[in-house]
């Protein structure tokens, strides 16, 4: 049985390059269901930040990056970032993809500068903020680490 990516790609010095399969058009579909906002890591760290006794405000626009969660008398913003749309360093999930480097380095790396002169903005304008790496919601220390950032929650 013939190798069917072989068939379909390109061998350059003895390695099988795959063509790209999908067309345009449902690369364009699959790309617009990616959603920007509560996706499951969010919501879980939501769902935590609410039972501490936090409150919050969503995705305010008006500050840099539009921050996740917003804790205005605070003066403090809470990101929750998805390991590869953001480029964890050291996580396996933060890899960049093997195939199509030319479309996703270029675009990843925006992600990467964008959110560097975002949390820039946000301290320059008097705000702290918190990176919560997706691989991060389901540890155990997370509460403890909101408290840390948060100080005590209003009563």
């Amino acid at each position: 049985m013939p190798n069917c990516s072989a068939e379909r790609g390109i061998s350059i010095n003895g390695h099988n390059l795959v063509m790209d399969t999908i067309s345009p058009v449902r690369r364009s579909e699959n790309m617009r269901r990616i959603r920007s906002a509560d996706m499951k890591p969010e919501m879980t760290v939501r769902r935590l930040v609410h039972a501490l006794g936090y409150r919050y405000r969503l995705h305010v626009k008006n500050l840099p990056g539009k921050p996740d969660l917003v804790f205005t008398r605070r003066r403090k913003v809470i990101f929750v970032h998805g390991c590869f749309w953001h480029q964890q360093p050291g996580c396996r999930e933060g890899r960049p993809p093997g195939s199509n480097a030319s479309y996703w380095g270029p675009k990843l790396l925006r992600n990467m500068e964008r959110d560097a002169a975002a949390l820039t903005a946000l301290g320059a304008a008097g705000w702290r903020a918190l990176v919560i790496w997706e691989c991060e919601v389901d540890a155990p220390v997370l509460a403890a680490r909101l408290r840390d950032f948060l100080g005590e929650p209003a009563t």
